[in-house]
């Protein structure tokens, strides 16, 4: 009888780490649209201006990277308005570890240093 109940408790050991993945695992990362609601916040947080648009997400070897879309100087008309493109890094968990300026350009104009601009 011990031995059946020794391998009960070996099995039962067993089940529980196949089921628990444990720290760092993909059950503790945010899902990709917690990370972009993440990275919006907290980037408007630390400038103070909205953000508009992602347009780049990617994950990385660190965690994550996204180039944000965010209104810097709103002028009349609107094509006239400052926009600035940030890239913005997160580390695995959504937590901003940092973030910079990358171009600044007017909403109506193509900027001709990124791809699909003329």
């Amino acid at each position: 009888m011990r031995n059946a109940r020794d391998t009960s408790r070996t099995q039962g050991s067993r089940q529980d780490r196949e089921h628990d993945d444990g720290p760092g695992t993909a059950h503790d990362r945010p899902s990709s649209m917690e990370v972009l609601r993440q990275a919006r916040t907290q980037l408007a947080e630390l400038t103070g201006m909205a953000a508009e648009t992602v347009s780049s997400f990617e994950q990385t070897e660190d965690g994550w990277a996204l180039e944000i879309e965010v209104l810097e100087l709103p002028r009349v008309p609107d094509t006239m308005s400052l926009m600035g493109s940030y890239r913005v890094d997160l580390d695995p968990g959504g937590q901003l570890t940092g973030y910079r300026r990358v171009c600044r350009y007017e909403r109506g104009r193509a900027d001709p240093h990124r791809p699909g601009g003329h």
